[in-house]
Order: structure tokens, then sequence, then C-alpha cells
């Protein structure tokens, strides 16, 4: 369960980072620095949760 959880959340991660970059070419928003910001946090809590559980889950299966 934790293994699907965690492959879940990389892909998420993977999401948002096509939208961003995206919606970089296509829009000019005018504070897209806090945007970049706000998308870059959650792109690297996602990923790191999602990396976290995938490793628990080898260690408990070892």
């Amino acid at each position: 369960m934790k293994k699907e959880l965690g492959k879940w959340l990389m892909d998420i991660a993977k999401y948002l980072t096509t939208a961003v970059l995206l919606s970089s070419v296509f829009n000019d928003i005018k504070d897209s620095w806090i945007i970049y910001l706000v998308v870059s946090i959650a792109i690297v809590l996602t990923l790191l949760s999602g990396l976290w559980l995938v490793r628990e889950e080898k260690k408990e299966g070892e």
C-alpha cells in the first residue's frame, strides 16, 4: 500500500513539473516567481514523500 502511494506521489510531482513548464511556455504571468516558488516546494515535497514511501517498502520486503 505504501509503495503504491509513493508511486502516486512521484507521478503527481511529474505532473506538476509538466504543468509548470507548459504554462511558462504559453503564458506570460506577471508575478511568476511566486508561482514558481510555491510549485517548486510542492514538487520537492511530493517527490521526497514518494521516494520515502517507496524506500520504506523495500526495507520491509528484504
